[in-house]
């Protein structure tokens, strides 16, 4: 029985959603069958769900809501494989970056070095732990995902989140010329 206690008082779906949520573990077992992931699957029916909510009146209200949905959700499992793919393309972009770069003197590397794990400190713990693992350990990606209980498209994704979210911290203590390759540091002014 579908409950919300957003008010405190317990509400029924509307009566043309209620198939809806009474195929909640269909829809999702048909999710994970197509994505792979149970914990992508649970986003994007939750998604769907939002979506249908929001805009009721684009639901059909006959018995074609439930092929509705599913084709609702078939799109929207169609729409992640894309940004996967892109968040795949854009890893291996900057995974030719890193091989083809030039590296920088020792005492550069190490000072670089110091103010980059001071920044990766901050970031959430678990892009803090990928990004240790990986770059500063040097353990491969697909090793790092069997050790985190994670499907190697799930590691690659959270790597690369962290990447992101430590450059912009990068730029936010080192200011915009850290963007431009700056080598005059001066973190230890800021930190």
């Amino acid at each position: 029985m579908y409950t919300a206690t957003y008010t405190g008082t317990v509400q029924e779906p509307p009566a043309p959603f209620a198939p809806l949520l009474e195929n909640h573990r269909a829809f999702l077992a048909y999710l994970i069958r197509q994505v792979g992931d149970r914990s992508v699957a649970e986003d994007i029916l939750q998604e769907a769900f939002a979506k249908v909510i929001a805009k009721p009146g684009q639901a059909p209200a006959d018995e074609a809501l439930i092929p509705w949905f599913y084709r609702l959700l078939r799109n929207a499992a169609i729409d992640q494989f894309r940004r996967r793919g892109a968040a795949d393309r854009a890893l291996a972009a900057f995974a030719t970056t890193l091989e083809s770069s030039v590296e920088p003197d020792s005492a550069l590397a190490r000072e670089i070095c110091a103010c980059i794990t001071r920044l990766a400190g901050t970031l959430k713990p678990e892009y803090a732990e990928a990004l240790s693992a990986i770059e500063v350990q040097g353990t491969p990606v697909k090793t790092f995902a069997v050790e985190q209980g994670l499907s190697a498209s799930n590691a690659a994704v959270r790597v690369f989140r962290a990447r992101e979210a430590l450059k912009r911290r990068v730029v936010e203590s080192c200011g915009v010329c850290a963007e431009h390759g700056c080598r005059d540091c001066s973190c230890r002014a800021h930190g």
